[in-house]
C-alpha cells in the first residue's frame, strides 16, 4: 500500500473543506487541495494569514472536524476520528482546577480505564520531563502560565501519541517566558521522539522550532510554499540574531504580507465596496 511503503508518519492527500456561514448561508470555502506528507519524528510548522485554516487543519488532523474530500493516513491508517494515537495541545492550557499537576496528567489514562497507581508512576517520568519535579501536588492557581502550559504537554505525551499536534501553545505568555519555553520544547521533543506539527502566527518561533516550514496561502487555502530550514541543532535562543535565522524570517514574511494583501483585497471585494 502506497501510504505504508512512503516512509511518511502522516499523509495528506488533496484535502478539501468548506463550511456554510450562518448568517447568509454562504459557502466559505477554506482548503482547495491541500497535500503534505511528514516523516516520522520531524517538527513541522504551519504558518500563514489570520483566518487561513491552520487550527482547523490540526482539528481535522485530530479527527474532531470531518473534511468534505481528498485521504489523511496516519501510519498508514485512515484518520477519521480522534484516538490515543494523537495528542492535541491547546492554546488554552484548559486544566482542571480541582485536580492537582499529577491527577491533571493522569487525566487521559485515566479515561482509557489505567490503573491509577501504574497511571501515576508513569506520570511521573514525564513532570520530570517538562521540568516539573517538586511541583506534583501543586494546583493550577498555583503555577505560573508557562508551567500550566508544561503540564498539558505533559498531560498529552503521557498517552504515547504518535503525533502531537499543537495549536498555539504559547500564545498567552509573556515573550520572555515564550522564548524560554520554545527552548524547552525542543528539548523535551528531542528525549520524547515525537512527530509534531506546530501552529503559530510567530514566524520567528516557526523558524527556531522547525525542520520544516509550511506557508499558507490566503482563503481558499493552499500550500504556497514549504521552507527547509536548514539550521543546525540544538539551537541556541542566540540563533535568532544571526544571517541565516534573519534571512528565513524575511522570506517567510515576504510570502506572508502578500497572501495577507491578497486577503485584505478579496475581503474589500465580498463587502462590496468595490466591485
Amino acid at each position: 500500500m502506497a501510504t505504508e511503503s512512503s516512509g511518511s508518519k502522516l499523509i495528506v492527500r488533496n484535502l478539501t473543506k468548506a463550511f456554510r456561514r450562518q448568517r447568509d448561508n454562504r459557502v466559505i470555502k477554506v482548503f482547495d487541495g491541500i497535500s503534505l506528507d511528514v516523516h516520522p519524528s520531524e517538527f513541522v510548522c504551519l504558518v500563514g494569514p489570520s483566518g487561513c485554516g491552520k487550527t482547523t487543519l490540526l482539528r481535522i488532523l485530530n479527527g474532531l472536524i470531518p473534511y468534505d474530500s481528498g485521504e489523511i493516513f496516519l501510519d498508514g491508517n485512515s484518520v477519521i476520528k480522534p484516538g490515543v494515537d494523537k495528542g492535541f495541545v491547546f492554546q488554552d492550557s484548559s486544566l482542571l482546577p480541582w485536580r492537582t499537576v499529577t491527577d491533571n496528567v493522569i487525566l487521559g489514562l485515566e479515561i482509557q480505564g489505567a490503573d491509577k497507581k501504574v497511571a501515576r508512576e508513569r506520570a511521573q517520568k514525564f513532570i520530570d520531563l517538562v521540568g516539573l519535579k517538586g511541583f506534583e501536588t501543586h494546583y493550577p492557581y498555583e503555577l505560573s502560565g508557562g508551567m500550566q502550559q508544561r503540564v498539558n504537554l505533559a498531560r498529552a505525551l503521557i498517552v504515547d501519541p504518535e503525533i502531537l499536534l499543537m495549536d498555539e501553545p504559547f500564545a498567552s505568555l509573556d515573550a520572555q517566558t515564550r522564548e524560554i519555553m520554545q527552548s524547552e520544547l525542543l528539548k523535551m521533543w528531542v528525549q520524547a521522539k515525537k512527530t509534531v506539527i506546530f501552529v503559530t502566527h510567530q514566524i520567528e518561533e516557526a523558524i527556531y522550532l522547525a525542520d520544516r516550514v509550511v506557508v499558507f496561502s490566503a482563503r481558499p487555502t493552499k500550500i504556497r510554499e514549504i521552507v527547509k530550514i536548514q539550521i543546525s541543532r540544538p539551537r541556541p535562543l542566540s540563533v535568532k540574531r544571526t544571517k541565516d535565522f534573519l534571512d528565513y524570517t524575511d522570506q517567510i514574511w515576504e510570502i506572508i504580507q502578500e497572501e495577507v494583501l491578497k486577503s485584505m483585497g478579496r475581503e474589500v471585494e465580498e463587502r462590496g465596496v468595490v466591485r
